[in-house]
């Protein structure tokens, strides 16, 4: 193992942090590595209509996605009305099965009747071009802001906010949806905190919601990303909203010594579960709760319906490796079932592509209820290796899909009853035509080859320095070459989770562990007196009151 330092620069060079960057990385300020917001396109518009608006006591409505993206956003914006005492608006979310994502005509329609003068948009709309017109058409101006790619038509909007938009010159433009609702608030109170008598700095304690959503929906932890989720943990971490507090107690996880593993292991899930299994709203609600009772009901309902989630989960990846058993192995899996529930579908589908190594679509319908969704069934898919996900789908025959979207490796799609018979083997015509070669596993990108000695508490908080981890910071992952092991175990109520035994050169143990994985599924042998070669994390674990440096097992091979 290289030294303190050494290490230090080694980690940031293979992150592609530059010299000249290192200190803002490594110790970001709110005050100097935070943009100025109106260097957003449209932001200068976008604010000076909000404050008329609230001057001239319109109705408006806060219109976000119904993920741990959008929610979060339209807790900010509730938490910025109520702080100033403005009460005329409303939260809508759309709900997951009956609308599905994006900004719907039913929904605007509902508006323009219920006289609504304003519509802000939050992690959606920059693809709703027919939906804005219908909308500024009858006189309800529409504020989007969005992250996502636009199109070649951007809707006629009185404001866009979204810095990957032509002509915008923000200097991050990966920013997600609560992200853009911080920087539309901190817009605001520039130019309006003193008018609102709102006192400097006020701002900060939203940014537990800015950094939740950054590390919830995975965007690049780098520049001003970073910012938010470096001091969103530090929000986070105090606990100040009872709904999240509650979360934390019931899952036995100490907010004071919060991670990001803590947002995407804990609290995304319970959060998302509302949506999957019930009514978006119910996440608002916990998020946004200054009422320690209400706090604690909606807290046991996320628990309820996220324990629900796993077992439906469950119950269809049972049915999924019944069904794979009997079929012949094919380059792709295209698999489904009315009776599955639409909501969870891109869970299964990841837990899928991770046990088959395969390229995933998979399909249902139950859930989908409102009449103008008859005849639609509605998947998900994620993809494994190299494969692009979006150009496969954009290269099926016409009229395969009703519509689909998403990333390279993840995304969405709709397909009608009669068309859903022929998925399958056009997937596997145009995949085996852009794919010759077999999907590999995605390379883990290993930092450094160190031995099981250099599993110190000194250089846990060397690597510590470059956190929160996660997209485009990845957490660092070593290499430990011909390890012999101690002892094998396997632990947990259904014994599915591994831990292994090492010993280091002072006679020392050492643990590594790893989640839902047993001494199987590693592909090769796994036990006391074999030499292996590991692949893991560092991780300091407090369960139980009890503080213990071990490995977190990435593979073994």
């Amino acid at each position: 193992m290289p030294n303190h330092t050494e290490l230090l620069e080694l980690l940031l060079t293979n992150r592609g942090i530059k010299p000249k960057d290192r200190e803002k990385f490594l110790n970001p300020l709110y005050e100097e590595h935070l943009y100025d917001p109106f260097l957003m396109k449209d932001m200068e518009r976008a604010v000076v209509r909000i404050f008329e608006s609230i001057e001239a006591k319109e109705k408006i409505v806060i219109y976000s996605d119904y993920d741990c993206d959008g929610i979060p956003a339209a807790v900010i914006m509730n938490d910025f009305f109520t702080k100033i005492g403005y009460k005329n608006f409303s939260i809508y979310i759309p709900d997951r099965h009956d609308e599905g994502y994006g900004l719907h005509s039913d929904a605007v329609k509902q508006f323009i009747d219920d006289e609504v003068k304003l519509l802000i948009t939050f992690d959606l709309g920059i693809t709703a071009v027919n939906e804005v017109a219908q909308a500024q058409a009858a006189g309800v101006d529409i504020i989007i802001t969005d992250h996502h790619l636009p199109q070649e038509t951007i809707p006629r909007a009185f404001a866009v906010i979204d810095p990957k938009q032509d002509g915008c010159e923000y200097p991050d433009k990966m920013l997600c949806g609560a992200g853009l609702a911080f920087k539309l608030v901190q817009a605001m109170l520039i130019k309006y905190g003193e008018y609102f008598k709102i006192s400097n700095g006020w701002e900060k304690w939203l940014l537990d919601m800015a950094g939740l959503a950054t590390l919830a929906d995975q965007v690049p932890l780098v520049d001003e990303n970073r910012v938010f989720a470096y001091y969103g943990l530090k929000v986070l971490q105090k606990a100040r909203r009872p709904g999240l507090a509650e979360i934390f107690r019931k899952a036995g996880v100490d907010a004071s010594k919060l991670n990001e593993e803590d947002i995407t292991f804990t609290l995304a899930p319970r959060l998302n579960a509302a949506s999957r299994m019930g009514d978006p709203m119910r996440a608002f609600e916990v998020l946004a709760t200054t009422n320690g009772l209400e706090a604690r009901t909606l807290a046991d309902h996320l628990v309820k319906l996220n324990d629900e989630r796993k077992q439906t989960v469950a119950r269809i990846m049972k049915d999924v490796k019944k069904t794979l058993s009997k079929r012949e192995d094919k380059s792709i899996i295209v698999i489904g079932n009315p009776s599955w529930r639409v909501g969870i579908l891109g869970l299964v589908a990841s837990k899928i592509a991770e046990e088959y190594k395969r390229s995933v679509f998979v399909w249902g319908s139950e859930g989908s209820d409102l009449p103008a969704q008859a005849g639609i069934i509605r998947g998900s898919c994620r993809g494994w290796g190299n494969v692009n996900l979006v150009d496969i789908m954009n290269s099926l025959p016409e009229n395969s899909l009703l519509a689909f979207g998403g990333h390279k490796s993840a995304g969405g799609f709709s397909v009608s009853h009669t068309e859903i018979h022929f998925l399958e083997e056009r997937l596997l015509t145009v995949f085996d035509g852009i794919n010759n070669t077999k999907e590999e596993n995605p390379l883990i990108n290993i930092d450094a080859s160190i031995s099981i000695d250099d599993l110190t508490i000194d250089n846990y908080n060397v690597i510590e320095r470059l956190a929160p981890f996660g997209i485009g910071n990845p957490k660092p992952t070593f290499l430990f070459e011909d390890l012999p092991i101690t002892s094998v175990k396997e632990f947990g109520k259904d014994k599915n989770h591994l831990e292994l035994m090492f010993t280091n050169k002072y006679g020392r143990p050492a643990k590594a562990i790893v989640f839902f994985k047993n001494r199987q599924s590693f592909g090769r042998s796994i036990s006391a007196g074999e030499r292996i070669n590991l692949t893991a994390t560092f991780e300091k674990s407090t369960f139980g009151g009890r503080t213990e440096l071990r490995l977190r097992i990435v593979d073994i091979i």
